[in-house]
């Protein structure tokens, strides 16, 4: 696979492992590992060409050598965390010591590991940090539903579902706005069906997690 162009990445649903390493052998070695368990890769020289092109909306995860031509590792991970790119990182290096190894793991790493690589550990390594950014994508995709969802709700019945939310009974919610109580029991109706909620309970953690649970006393 030629180096350094990651605009030909495949953007399908298959995850890809990137490997940036300014040493060949290890670049090779590591691509012909990976691809061997039926991982798509791309290996990169220098972290500047992971910067260069934008990330492929798939699960991935960095296999990243510490010690790089002009930016670090490390300086590349400060980077993605200053542009909000969230990636899964392991960490590798010849040279690593744990004061090293506890500034990666602080900073968001999710292994750190020491060459010579032994093959189980970076494939068990690198298995867990794509299923960490699968239920990363899973659960910021169930956001954005939830928002959608949220976003189509009419304005009395946002007011609706914060007050049932925060544990009002229909008659009380009824009684808060100047309704009546079988118009709020319409409107509770279409909130639920709106949103997907299965019960009151499971509109409350909705209703949490998108920041618009009422208060009892507001």
């Amino acid at each position: 696979m030629e180096e350094g162009v990651l605009s030909r990445v495949p953007v399908s649903g298959d995850p890809i492992v990137f490997v940036i390493d300014d040493d060949p052998l290890t670049r090779g070695a590591l691509s012909s590992l990976f691809r061997s368990v039926g991982l798509s890769v791309k290996a990169l020289a220098s972290a500047t060409e992971l910067l260069e092109n934008p990330l492929p909306a798939v699960p991935s995860c960095l296999v990243l050598d510490v010690r790089l031509p002009r930016v670090s590792g490390f300086e590349l991970q400060a980077e993605l965390g200053r542009l909000g790119i969230e990636i899964p990182i392991i960490f590798i290096t010849g040279h690593g010591d744990v004061p090293m190894s506890v500034k990666a793991m602080k900073d968001g790493a999710v292994d750190f590991l020491t060459k010579p690589l032994r093959e189980q550990e970076i494939l068990d390594a690198v298995t867990g940090a794509l299923e960490r950014d699968r239920r990363r994508r899973r659960d910021e995709k169930s956001k954005l539903d939830r928002r959608v969802r949220f976003e189509s709700l009419t304005p009395r019945e946002r007011q609706v579902m914060s007050l049932v939310t925060a544990g009002l009974m229909n008659k009380q919610v009824a009684a808060r706005i100047g309704i009546s109580e079988m118009t709020v029991r319409i409107h509770r109706g279409h909130v639920t069906r709106k949103m997907g909620a299965k019960s009151l309970a499971d509109l409350v953690l909705m209703a949490e997690s998108l920041g618009v649970r009422g208060r009892r006393d507001d």
